[in-house]
């Protein structure tokens, strides 16, 4: 029988991190103010992130944080005050919130933190370039409990090194999301080009951006760039999509499937964990269940914010149509509306609204357990229950009146050409 693998989902913010939890995530990746390489990320608090480990543990999932920056001499007194900082962790009720896992790259920030924390589990950023079975080795001799594969690796690489290494020792992959134009995504470009380092988790894309020449003699005069016609975005890799490949990652002995995006929204959360969630499911039960739906998680995980799709490096080097020279932008055809906050006597649903839409819309409803369905709103109304047409302010709160009860947790969203 195949081993069931983790789904390791990410989160920006609390909002984000109960939404995975809710749509099928194992377990959920987070950053803190400090040491993690999304910096512009709105990441947590020590008090957000103990009530956000807290409501995990309550729903039988783990909470792994991230401290995976190449760190520089100033970093290391901080970061010594921060590791302990996340072991002593407690919930507003005074119980134990401590993370379950710390991820790391940096070899100082590994011996600094197993000081401080002796008993904390540690993994392996794929910031540390872990191409090999000896890499994966030396860091177990360590004391680490999981290492994360180089995005370059191919699943027959993954599949040797499983060979390789202890069964105890654990192997996680990125199977979803963003791809980096440098190995392991350690880029000098953004640090070089803004003087904000990617490698401290200020990185600003600069491969996402469109680039010309410009001859010295002939200064303002700006040439394109072309790459047989297909445009200017020289640096710009698909996403990385796995999903319509789940047989062959079990297969190749991953055990946990993690999705990228820590600066996502909880539609996002929501749409890509819920559909790996049924696949994995799906594929665990029986393969011929698990093709039978497949048409389903590809069309849902095309139903939030993303780039075109691609394999990656899993079935051997990327040729040229895992770049894409035409665009730098991405796709986006339906449009996150809100989550339900809680629900009232009346049957009105409290969301923050986050894209417009008006009253007499028909929009759809996305529950944890896999069901969706179209509702007509009602009504909208402010929090002091006057009625609205739309909601003209970001983020506003609002009590809506819908064709169909909903819960908490459900999520609403639209077509982009429908609101």
């Amino acid at each position: 029988m195949r081993k069931k693998p983790e789904l390791l989902m990410p989160a920006a913010g609390p909002e984000v991190l109960r939404t995975a939890v809710r749509y099928g995530a194992d377990a959920v990746y987070i950053g803190g103010d400090i040491f993690g390489l999304r910096a512009k990320a709105k990441n947590f608090t020590p008090a957000e992130m103990a009530e956000g480990i807290r409501f995990a543990h309550a729903h039988g999932k783990k909470v792994y944080v991230t401290a995976n920056i190449l760190a520089h001499n100033r970093d290391l007194e901080e970061a010594e005050g921060y590791f302990e900082t996340l072991r002593d962790l407690r919930a507003a009720d005074g119980a134990s919130a401590s993370p379950d896992a710390l991820i790391v790259s940096d070899p100082g920030l590994f011996s600094l933190a197993k000081r401080v924390w002796p008993g904390a589990e540690f993994h392996i950023s794929t910031q540390a370039n872990n191409t090999n079975y000896g890499t994966y080795l030396f860091w177990h001799g360590l004391g680490a409990k999981r290492v994360v594969s180089a995005r370059e690796l191919s699943l027959a690489e993954i599949r040797q090194i499983r060979e390789k290494i202890p069964a105890e020792l654990e192997i996680e992959s990125f199977v979803h999301g963003a791809m980096c134009v440098s190995y392991s995504g350690r880029c000098l470009l953004s640090s070089y080009l803004t003087g904000r380092d990617a490698n401290l988790g200020e990185c600003t894309h600069p491969c996402r951006w469109k680039y010309a020449v410009m001859e010295e003699t002939r200064p303002g005069e700006y040439m394109p760039v072309c790459e047989n016609e297909r445009g200017t975005f020289l640096f710009n890799s698909k996403d990385l999509c796995m999903i319509g490949h789940i047989p062959e990652l079990l297969e190749a002995g991953i055990d946990s499937f993690k999705v990228e995006g820590r600066m996502k929204t909880a539609l996002y959360a929501a749409t890509v964990a819920r559909a790996y969630r049924k696949a994995i499911d799906d594929c665990l039960e029986s393969e011929a269940l698990y093709r039978s739906n497949l048409e389903w998680y590809e069309q849902e995980v095309r139903k939030c914010t993303h780039r075109q799709y691609s394999t990656g490096f899993f079935f051997g080097k990327p040729d040229e149509s895992a770049q894409i020279y035409d665009a730098g932008t991405y796709i986006n055809d339906y449009v996150y509306l809100g989550t339900v906050y809680e629900t009232d006597e009346k049957g009105r649903a409290r969301i923050e609204q986050r894209n417009r839409f008006f009253a007499g819309d028909r929009i759809e409803v996305m529950r944890p357990d896999g069901r969706d369905s179209f509702v007509t709103v009602e009504k909208i109304e402010d929090a002091a229950g006057n009625a609205m047409e739309s909601a003209p302010h970001p983020r506003q709160l609002l009590w809506l009146t819908l064709s169909e009860r909903v819960g908490e947790g459900d999520i609403l969203r639209a077509e982009k050409d429908a609101v």
